[in-house]
């Protein structure tokens, strides 16, 4: 076989490859856009801590079983990096668990979904205040597109005093960012399919024990088929199933692709919603989410990759 032959076999294969991890990012996209109505239609027979104590479980169980059928290592060094996984997970996934069922008691999951994913904004403020890395122009605009978003939403229920599912929402975006910029912070060398199993399971004891707190015992009495349906979905699609598809592309396409493909779910979400629980948006609610969504775009775009869209020249090598 000639160099020729053995570049062209190359690139045809990494071209394949290519394709197969963007279906894939499609298919994350699609579980955790439909797993914003799944949630919503299992909170109608179940309190919230009993459906997310439920999704972690089965969501624990499906990453371990990915773990183990993909021989990935479980390994986390006793000590610092421990505390480091617990306080990720606190924040990744705890918290942003429970702000968000919560937040779809007393607000439209609609609103829930577009709140929720004003993270890519939340991490360039925290990464700024945190890490250092001042935010370019495009990023400047996204904080003040997000901003205006964040006000049109908000507004005209402001009068009345602002729903506390809004807060919510808006917390679960911000947790979520911080646990992001605290793992960058923190560096820890661990498998990221590991480091996503352990945050599930620690968020897993923390809202059983929470659960059993407050409600005393799994409250599955009025749970029927589409709720079960809901928790079973969000629990292995949306925790266990989408988190091993991310670990395995973020290393096969670019970061710039990966990002766009997330900035896809809220749209997801939100349609979704509408299309099975028949949830309708306002004016007020399309016009604010058109700026969240525009500002999760500029948030994720990197400068170099903005100029070759607007023809200002190629970017530096």
């Amino acid at each position: 076989m000639t160099v020729q032959q053995q570049n062209d076999r190359n690139t045809s294969m990494s071209g394949g490859a290519d394709v197969q991890a963007r279906l894939m990012l499609l298919v994350i996209c699609l579980i955790w856009g439909l797993t914003w109505p799944a949630m919503r239609i299992a909170l109608y027979d179940m309190p919230p801590l009993t459906m997310r104590t439920l999704t972690a479980g089965f969501g624990a169980l499906g990453l371990l079983l990915i773990c183990l059928v993909r021989r990935r290592s479980l390994y986390v060094r006793p000590g610092k990096d421990w505390a480091h996984v617990f306080v990720a997970s606190v924040l990744n996934i705890t918290a942003f668990s429970l702000f968000s069922a919560f937040a779809q008691i007393s607000a439209a999951t609609t609103r829930v979904a577009i709140l929720n994913y004003m993270m890519p904004v939340w991490t360039l403020v925290l990464a700024w205040a945190v890490l250092g890395d001042r935010p370019t122009r495009m990023q400047a605009a996204a904080i003040a597109l997000c901003a205006t978003g964040v006000v049109v939403l908000v507004l005209p229920v402001a009068y009345t005093g602002v729903p506390l599912g809004l807060l919510l929402a808006v917390g679960a975006g911000f947790s979520w960012a911080l646990g992001t910029v605290y793992l960058k912070w923190a560096k820890l060398n661990v498998d990221p399919l590991a480091l996503a199993t352990w945050q599930v399971i620690v968020a897993l004891v923390i809202i059983a024990t929470a659960m059993f707190i407050f409600d005393g015992r799994l409250e599955l009495a009025h749970a029927h088929t589409g709720a079960w349906i809901g928790v079973l979905f969000s629990g292995i699609a949306g925790n266990a199933i989408a988190y091993a598809l991310w670990f395995d592309i973020v290393g096969r396409v670019s970061a710039l692709t990966a990002t766009l493909g997330i900035v896809g779910i809220p749209v997801l979400g939100v349609v979704s919603t509408m299309l099975v629980i028949g949830e309708r948006l306002t004016a007020a609610d399309t016009v604010g989410f058109a700026f969240i969504f525009a500002a999760s775009i500029c948030a994720q775009i990197p400068p170099s990759a903005f100029r070759r869209i607007i023809g200002r020249g190629p970017a530096p090598v």
